[in-house]
């Protein structure tokens, strides 16, 4: 049986989470990336404010939920949220000023493209991205915070979408399927084929030295 702290937590407890916190800031906002580890694509963010009055139920670590419960989630967090904003930073972006600076700057886009200032945020893991607010990292955020785990549902899938976009510009490599990690496939079909334009090529250094 799984250890209580790596046990899946109940999405009441990831807002119980979040009302601790506004006890002493009211607007809580919740930030986390997805796509610093594949080899292609963008870098994308999101920031959340949920409606604790009008809780939204299944949020939880996008990781652990389906594709579809996840497509689900974010419509409903979209709709719901009293304010939310997905950004990225550009393959150009992470070649210049590397994966982790370029997830930061996607997640400082993601705060600044809210439509209402929070008084804190929340961002997942334990690097804070530049921005003017209090922030707190959050180890494991995702699996904590309803705020966090919203964000990452964002994220998710909204990189997910433009990973199948690409797909049919470019389908020699998959990207519906892998959505840009280094899967077999994918390593071989760069050997095949090349990079892309949408490749990081700073992640392929092995491939092409």
């Amino acid at each position: 049986m799984a250890k209580t702290s790596e046990a899946k937590k109940s999405t009441e407890e990831l807002y119980a989470f979040d009302a601790e916190k506004r006890n002493d800031y009211s607007i809580l906002c919740g930030v986390d990336e997805a796509g610093r580890g594949p080899l292609a694509g963008d870098v994308y963010a999101a920031a959340v404010i949920l409606d604790p009055m009008n809780p939204i139920d299944g949020i939880n670590d996008s990781k652990k939920l389906t594709e579809k419960k996840r497509e689900l989630l974010f419509e409903e967090i979209c709709s719901k949220a009293v304010s939310y904003s997905i950004a990225t930073a550009t393959v150009e972006e992470i070649e210049e000023i590397n994966i982790l600076n370029a997830a930061m700057l996607a997640m400082k886009r993601a705060v600044e493209g809210l439509s209402v200032v929070p008084s804190y945020v929340l961002v997942d893991g334990n690097k804070m991205p530049d921005i003017s607010i209090m922030v707190e990292t959050v180890v494991k955020g995702d699996a904590n915070s309803a705020s966090i785990a919203a964000a990452s549902i964002l994220a998710k899938v909204a990189r997910d979408k433009k990973l199948i976009e690409l797909d049919e510009i470019y389908p020699e490599y998959g990207f519906s399927k892998h959505k840009g990690y280094g899967t077999k496939a994918h390593y071989e079909a760069l050997i095949k084929y090349g990079p892309s334009p949408v490749h990081r090529m700073s992640f392929l250094k092995k491939l092409y030295k």
